[in-house]
């Protein structure tokens, strides 16, 4: 089987060495583990943001950035590109933020493929049949401080692997690789609800695809939290090719799927946020999804789609005026 640790190293490595050219530094803790800042002292760069992006997939998918996707004539932002032939696997067995990491003081949201050798959340892993045995464990967290020898050892022990194999990617919210990096959860978004709110089998999913904007800096971690969740909520375009079973109700599954079937649709993230008392457990899970989706049943020839771009609640979450 298909190792995402070992997959997504040699983009690791690639990183390291270099790191000039991408903006990001090196740091060996003194217990040998390596942290690789992407954004906390650092500006990153539109190529550390792909590669970052490539490490939360396990290696297995492309990725690519498009300058010139517009949303219409009057809003144009740049755009990540997904593309998978393992979409359980990547989406959800390791780029799924799935592991939240406290350690002392220490806070963040962990995602990459540290996580299938953690096998956090278990029940992720039990659904979709996969497990890694890497004695290499990478881990993507969404920080502002940069983690220390007492996180690299938590990871470890939790991953089963020596310290000096632990690789530590950080990068904030509200940094470049950090926007780039959300935004290309879009084909995630979809694998998530398909499993986790609609009990969809996601192993039928052989090949996803999916572009969605990259917000601007706009404000701090909080203000870019919501800023970079409405880039897929109300711009993200996902494509999924399937092969169904009988029974299975593909074009229900489609209208179903998108971020517009929430009841909590209509509004930017940021705002839903706060009216549910900043609980992400008093928001619909269903509001996590791409905006437009499209679902190819290749076993009966099926095209259906479903959803809309929404670039009036985009403008509104970035505070967009055109002067």
């Amino acid at each position: 089987m298909l190792s995402v640790n070992l997959k997504a190293l040699p983009i690791v490595e690639d990183m390291i060495e270099r790191r000039e050219e991408l903006n990001i530094e090196v740091k060996t803790l003194e217990n040998g583990a390596k942290v690789i800042d992407c954004g906390v002292n650092v500006p990153g760069s539109f190529e550390a943001g792909k590669a970052f992006t490539k490490v939360c997939l396990g290696g297995l998918a492309e990725v690519g950035i498009a300058l010139e996707e517009g949303l219409n004539e009057e809003l144009s932002l740049p755009s990540i590109k997904v593309i998978t032939s393992h979409p359980a696997v990547s989406t959800l067995g390791s780029q799924k933020a799935g592991w939240v990491v406290k350690v002392g003081n220490y806070f963040a949201m962990g995602s990459g493929p540290a996580r299938a050798l953690a096998r956090i959340p278990k029940s992720t892993y039990e659904k979709i049949g996969y497990e890694d045995n890497a004695q290499v464990a990478i881990l993507c967290l969404e920080a502002s401080k940069l983690p220390d020898e007492e996180v690299a050892q938590y990871v470890a022990e939790k991953c089963g692997v020596e310290v000096e194999n632990v690789y530590l990617l950080v990068a904030p919210t509200a940094s470049l690789v950090g926007s780039i990096q959300i935004s290309g959860r879009v084909v995630e978004n979809g694998t998530y609800k398909m499993l986790e709110v609609l009990n969809f089998d996601v192993k039928k999913v052989k090949y996803g695809a999916g572009i969605a904007p990259i917000a601007p800096i706009v404000g701090d971690d909080l203000v870019m939290m919501g800023a970079t969740n409405d880039m897929v909520l109300y711009g993200g375009k996902t494509y999924y090719y399937l092969e169904s079973d009988e029974g299975d109700d593909i074009e229900e599954l489609c209208r179903k799927l998108p971020s517009c079937a929430s009841p909590d649709y209509g509004k930017p993230f940021l705002e839903v946020f706060k009216a549910a008392n900043y609980d992400f457990y008093k928001i619909d899970k269903g509001i996590f999804a791409p905006a437009l989706v499209t679902l190819n049943d290749m076993r009966t020839g099926k095209l259906v789609s479903s959803g809309k771009i929404n670039v009036e609640v985009i403008k509104r979450s970035l505070n967009y005026k055109r002067v």
